[in-house]
């Protein structure tokens, strides 16, 4: 089912050579007219909002020089947990044809925006595309490498339903989008195939769905992960279970939110690199130095595999 809606008016190094070489390729493919600006065929573009720039990233990857793609959350050395909309996020939406929102929680402020705008977009939520529901669903759907092409097959209708005329552009740019995306599963599969069932800590969920994926088995309290997600201090239990995790070296490696940090988190990334267990580092939003969705998801999915190989 599409969930789009229009808003009433008010050895590691022979383990990755082939992988990464196919990556080159389709990589390069998949970014074709991802940054927003380039100007389109007619002169016009279809003006696209979305809340985080990873969604963003997609839809121009999709949208190629007919969409001008706006993405509110982009700062990758800022915890998106505290994103405060400003008067220039209003003006974005208000132009808006297409908007893309992640859904359960993480981003709030769009719905905000949106009932405030007065207009009439075309809205993709991916919590909705995925059906992802519960009480303590992660929200963090962009790591869910598996489905994120439904979220992408989303975002192309969307952008066909807001302009019809380009929908032969839209879906040729989701074909692109989706074998850029290959790379990535298939080094997900070379980790689940390698390392299944090996055990890693996190010091919150944000790579949960990649770990998953991967076949990885995530040791980390729940009652810590929770804590820190919600910007919260771990209790004294949960905090002396971690740091029993990593000083008994029963995890592997260690992932660490570089955005979300506190002097706890931070403590357990010296305590792990004191007892030799390797850290990875993990982000929520896109940094501006990984050319496209894909190649972020990419570099970050072989971290792990060399820190477990290691």
């Amino acid at each position: 089912m599409l969930w789009l809606r229009r808003l009433p008016t008010g050895s590691v190094a022979s383990v990755l050579a082939g992988v990464l070489a196919l990556a080159a390729a389709t990589i390069t493919l998949g970014a074709c007219g991802s940054a927003s600006g380039a100007a389109g065929v007619s002169g016009a573009r279809l003006d696209v909002v979305a809340g985080e720039n990873f969604w963003g990233d997609i839809a121009a990857q999709i949208g190629g020089p007919r969409v001008r793609v706006t993405s509110l959350v982009s700062d990758p050395s800022a915890d998106p947990h505290l994103y405060q909309s400003s008067a220039a996020d209003a003006a974005a939406m208000a132009r808006a044809e297409v908007v893309i929102e992640n859904g359960a929680g993480y981003d709030d402020f769009m719905g905000r925006l949106l009932s405030a705008s007065g207009g009439r977009p075309v809205v993709v939520s991916a919590q909705r595309v995925l059906g992802a529901g519960g009480a303590n669903v992660n929200p963090h759907f962009w790591y869910d490498i598996a489905r994120v092409p439904l979220v992408a097959q989303a975002i192309e209708r969307a952008l066909a339903a807001a302009d019809p005329g380009g929908a032969t552009a839209y879906q040729a740019g989701l074909r692109r989008f989706d074998a850029s995306l290959r790379p990535v599963a298939a080094l997900v599969a070379k980790i689940r195939n390698a390392y299944a069932g090996q055990p890693v800590g996190y010091t919150e969920r944000v790579p949960g769905y990649l770990l998953a994926d991967a076949g990885l088995t995530v040791v980390t309290p729940p009652g810590f992960a929770t804590a820190i997600e919600n910007g919260n201090e771990p209790s004294a239990a949960d905090t002396q279970a971690m740091q029993a995790l990593i000083t008994g070296h029963r995890m592997r490696l260690l992932l660490y939110n570089t955005q979300a940090t506190s002097a706890v988190t931070q403590a357990m990334r010296t305590l792990a690199r004191q007892a030799g267990i390797a850290v990875v580092g993990v982000s929520e939003t896109q940094p501006a130095g990984d050319g496209s969705y894909q190649a972020w998801q990419l570099r970050q999915a072989t971290a792990i595999l060399r820190a477990l190989g290691g």
